[in-house]
C-alpha cells in the first residue's frame, strides 16, 4: 500500500513539473490523453470488472460535454455548476439507459448499448437548435472558478490533472472495495454470485450508472480542453475507440486503460501526420493485441516480469549449487 502513495504521489510531481519542460505541443497531448484515460476507466467499469461489453459509453461522453457546453454558454461558466450539472445528467441518462440494459448480457447487451447510444447520437444530430446540429458547438467559455478563468492550455491541463488523479482515487478505492469484489464475481460466474445470495442486477445497474457518471466527466473535461463539440463525440467510434484503450491497455486492471488511451492517442497523433490510412494501422494493432497478448499491456509487462524473474531465481539457483563443495552438489543433483 504504501509504495502505491509513493508512486501516486511521484506521479503528481512529474504531471506538475510536466509544462515547465514540455512545449505546449506535449502539454495538450498529455490533457487530451488523460481525458481520455478518465473515459476509458468509466468503461473498464463495465468491460474489466463486470464482463459487460459496451459500445454505448460514447452516449454518458456526450451528454456531459453538451450539457457542460450549453450550461456555459446559456447560464454561468462556473466549473462547479457546469461540471456538477452535466455530471447529473450523465447519471440520469446512465440510470434511464441501465433500466434496460441490465436485463439482457453478452452479445444483447452490447447491441442494446450500442443502439441506445445511437438514439442519443440522433437527437444531438437533429436538434439544430439545442446543439448546433452537424455544426456543434463552438465558442464555449472557458471554465471559472470565483472570476479565475482557464483560459490556457497549461491550466487547463493542471485541472484536468485534477479530475484525473480524484477519479483515480475514487474508482481505485470503489473497485478494491467489496462492491469491487462482487462486480469481479459477476464477471467470472454470475450464477454463483447469484446462488449466494447477491442481487447481481442492482451491482451491475450501480456500476452502468458509476461508469456513466466517469463518462460525463470525460465528455465535460473534453469540452473545456476543445472549447468545441460535434456530434462525432457522440457517434459509436468514439464508443469503439474507448473499447480499444481499455482492451489494448489491460482489462480490468487500473493501469490498462490509462496506458491504453496514451498509445492510442500518440499513435493516431504521429501517424495520422504520415497517413490518412492510421485507423487501418490501428485496427492492426488491436488484432496484434487480442491475438497474441489478450491481456494487453499490463498483461504483456507482468509476464516479461515473471520470465524475468524466473530467469534470475533459476541462475541464482544454478550459481548456489556450483558455489558448492563436489559431495554437497551431487547431493544437491
Amino acid at each position: 500500500m504504501r509504495s502505491i502513495y509513493i508512486k501516486f504521489g511521484l506521479s503528481i510531481v512529474l504531471l506538475g513539473l510536466a509544462p515547465f519542460f514540455l512545449s505546449l505541443f506535449y502539454i495538450d497531448l498529455l490533457s487530451e490523453i488523460l481525458i481520455l484515460a478518465i473515459f476509458a476507466l468509466g468503461l473498464n467499469i463495465l468491460v474489466g470488472y463486470t464482463g459487460l461489453i459496451s459500445l454505448g459509453h460514447a452516449a454518458f461522453f456526450g451528454i456531459g460535454g453538451y450539457t457542460a457546453a450549453l450550461i456555459a454558454q446559456h447560464f454561468s461558466s462556473n466549473l462547479f455548476m457546469t461540471m456538477g450539472i452535466a455530471i447529473l445528467g450523465a447519471l440520469l441518462v446512465a440510470g434511464i439507459l441501465g433500466v434496460l440494459c441490465i436485463r439482457v448480457n453478452g452479445f444483447y447487451f452490447l447491441m442494446l448499448t450500442l443502439a441506445l447510444s445511437q438514439m442519443i447520437y440522433s437527437f444531438i444530430h437533429q436538434s439544430t437548435d439545442l446543439t448546433g446540429g452537424s455544426n456543434g458547438l463552438s465558442g464555449i467559455p472557458s471554465p471559472e472558478i470565483a472570476g479565475f478563468q482557464f483560459s490556457n492550455s497549461v491550466l487547463i491541463f493542471y485541472l484536468t490533472v485534477i479530475f484525473f488523479m480524484v477519479v483515480y482515487l475514487l474508482l481505485r478505492m470503489v473497485l478494491n472495495s467489496p462492491f469491487g469484489t462482487v462486480l469481479i464475481g459477476i464477471r467470472e460466474n454470475e450464477d454463483r454470485i447469484q446462488s449466494m445470495g447477491y442481487n447481481t442486477g442492482l451491482y451491475k445497474y450501480a456500476a452502468f450508472i458509476l461508469a456513466g457518471g466517469i463518462g460525463g466527466i470525460a465528455g465535460a473535461m473534453y469540452t473545456y480542453f476543445n472549447g468545441f463539440i460535434a456530434p462525432s463525440d457522440v457517434y459509436w467510434t468514439m464508443s469503439g475507440n474507448a473499447l480499444f484503450m481499455v482492451i489494448i491497455g489491460g482489462a480490468g486492471t487500473m493501469l490498462g486503460p490509462i496506458l491504453g488511451a496514451g498509445l492510442i492517442v500518440i499513435l493516431e497523433t504521429i501517424v495520422s501526420s504520415y497517413t490518412e490510412l492510421w485507423m487501418l494501422i490501428l485496427g492492426a494493432v488491436f488484432i496484434v493485441f487480442v491475438v497474441f497478448f489478450p491481456k494487453g499491456i499490463v498483461g504483456m509487462g507482468q509476464d516479461i516480469y515473471q520470465f524475468l524473474k524466473d530467469q534470475l531465481l533459476s541462475y541464482n539457483k544454478k550459481r548456489h549449487i556450483e558455489s558448492k563443495p563436489n559431495n554437497v552438489k551431487r547431493r544437491a543433483e
